[in-house]
């Protein structure tokens, strides 16, 4: 397959940022869901943007945001791209130039049409939950896919061998204690990602 699209999220420091960029990874995200561990304000987010170089894309992530979250993440954060569930890109307004990751969930009526880019994650974000796989394989002949929840340096190269997605997504499989990330967990789950996709 070609090069596996790497992204580490739910970045809080720039300590977190500088391994994932380190580590390799195409993208990087950022969480604006308050009730996360992992949240961040858009002046925080768009102060470690400032470190990010060309190549790599800032994302930011939300669930079910309301227009006033939306609007002000823009207005002090301008992301590459943005993340949330699929429902909420109909109900919501966002400029036409970010690229809109919609995410699908385990469990939930999938779209007999699928935008050309999903990512499908577990029921509940950020608890290391691994979604359905099965599914997953299924839906990753349909767009390009990337596959997120409870991923982690030991089982993502089962996780893409079973379905071939075109990205994988990481947050808390790389963290020592909920929130904080771990330098070599990244790394060793970067490794891995990409050596299980050269394979395929």
């Amino acid at each position: 397959m070609s090069r596996l699209w790497v992204k580490v999220c739910g970045l809080t420091s720039e300590a977190a940022l500088q391994s994932a960029l380190d580590a390799g990874a195409d993208a990087v995200g950022f969480v604006f869901h308050e009730s996360s561990v992992r949240y961040v304000t858009p002046a925080a987010a768009a102060r470690l943007a400032r470190l990010v170089p060309d190549g790599v894309l800032t994302v930011a992530v939300t669930r079910h945001p309301s227009q006033a979250l939306i609007d002000s993440i823009f207005s002090e954060f301008a992301p590459d791209v943005f993340q949330t569930d699929v429902v909420d890109f109909a109900t919501r307004s966002f400029p036409s130039n970010v690229q809109r990751l919609a995410v699908l969930r385990t469990g939930e009526q999938m779209m007999a049409s699928l935008p050309a880019w999903c990512l499908v994650e577990s029921a509940d974000s950020g608890q290391g939950k691994k979604a359905d796989w099965g599914q997953a394989a299924t839906l990753a002949q349909q767009t390009r896919l990337v596959l997120a929840g409870g991923l982690r340096p030991d089982n993502v190269a089962e996780a893409i061998r079973l379905t071939h997605p075109w990205g994988v997504d990481v947050s808390s499989g790389v963290e020592s204690k909920p929130g904080v990330k771990d330098r070599q967990l990244i790394y060793q789950f970067v490794t891995a990602a990409r050596t299980a996709a050269v394979s395929l």
